[in-house]
């Protein structure tokens, strides 16, 4: 009965795709979004991955537009990303590339690649699993060859050349290895040196995906990776305060990334290349969350919200909050849909309409 439930709700989402898909000729804004990065922006394609780190079972996607799917985002609903496809009149998702309840006719306007619990350093992915970001770059191949296939070579290198590409990476470098001591990488680099390794790969990977035809990149920058509740929680201090050496580093991480922008301007002709810069915007969120309608900014909606994320959190976990609009964050480490909401519609004013 759960699977024929489960079966109905995915292809009530599909009807309101394809509605979307067949309007997009005339409403749409840019020909597509195509997505890399982690599990903020991940839309399933960890579901069918060997992994321990996913999110396709309730209470995620509890509030998923009205079906209560669980779907695999980090999140009780959408993702940011999921919100930049809406505003450019696309569709009000982005489908994950290796969910099997989509083809090529939806990745033509819109594909995730992302890998919740992936990083910019290959150590980071062999963590949990999981994608690494050189492994996205193999599957955007793919979805080309068979966008070309689909479309044909012109219509193909219109979407790949004007479509928007978002990316969202980096917090798991630190969060899930660096500070974890979960590879090599602490012994290897101090805090400072990690950053710019970080900064040499995220330009590695950009130069990749404009080689291959991309123009118009958004790069997320990371937000106060201190203010997360995990990590507050794991702050000895009493009242469990932000750890300001993480938000440091997150901040010197966004500094190296706009001069490796700025850089990539210069050198790589056509390329419209911004730093989609957050920090600040999550920080007031967190120190003033009334100012934004919420009530709980300190911890996670699921469960006591101090360190429930992917299998921790699950409908057996106690204590889960019963409205997640009043918590910024959805589980110990995940902004709540709401939040992804307001990161989107600052993040399309500020950087994304900018390649309109």
């Amino acid at each position: 009965m759960q699977m024929k439930i489960q079966k109905t709700l995915a292809q009530f989402i599909q009807i309101i795709s394809l509605f979307y898909v067949l309007s997009t000729e005339i409403e749409a804004k840019v020909p597509a979004l195509i997505v890399f990065g982690d599990s903020t922006v991940d839309a399933g394609n960890n579901n069918v991955l060997q992994t321990t780190l996913k999110a396709n079972f309730p209470p995620y996607g509890r509030d998923f537009m009205g079906t209560g799917q669980a779907t695999g985002r980090f999140s009780n609903g959408r993702v940011a990303t999921d919100f930049y496809s809406e505003m450019y009149g696309l569709r009000p998702i982005v489908p994950a590339y290796l969910d099997p309840e989509y083809d090529i006719k939806d990745f033509a306007i819109g594909v995730c690649f992302a890998s919740a619990g992936t990083g910019l350093d290959p150590a980071t992915a062999d963590v949990l699993s999981v994608i690494p970001l050189l492994k996205q770059v193999e599957l955007y191949r793919e979805y080309q060859t068979r966008l070309e296939s689909y479309l044909g070579q012109e219509r193909a290198k219109e979407i790949i050349s004007e479509g928007v590409y978002a990316i969202s990476i980096g917090t798991n470098d630190f969060i899930e290895n660096y500070f974890a001591f979960a590879s090599s990488r602490f012994l290897q680099f101090t805090p400072e040196s990690y950053v710019q390794f970080l900064r040499d790969l995220a330009r590695d990977f950009i130069v990749q995906i404009y080689m291959l035809g991309a123009r118009k990149i958004g790069f997320t920058g990371m937000s106060g990776m201190g203010c997360l509740p995990l990590e507050r929680n794991r702050n000895p201090v009493w009242g469990h305060p932000c750890i300001e050496a993480y938000n440091r580093v997150a901040r010197e991480f966004n500094a190296k990334m706009q001069q490796m922008a700025d850089q990539l301007v210069v050198a790589l002709p056509g390329i419209q290349l911004r730093v989609a810069h957050v920090y600040d915007l999550l920080q007031n969120i967190i120190q003033n969350p009334s100012q934004y309608g919420f009530e709980n900014a300190e911890y996670g909606c699921c469960g006591t919200g101090t360190f429930e994320m992917g299998y921790l959190c699950n409908e057996w976990t106690p204590f889960t909050c019963t409205d997640a609009s009043k918590y910024v964050f959805w589980d110990a480490v995940h902004p709540s849909e709401k939040t992804n909401r307001i990161v989107a519609e600052y993040l399309m004013n500020t950087t994304f309409s900018k390649f309109i």
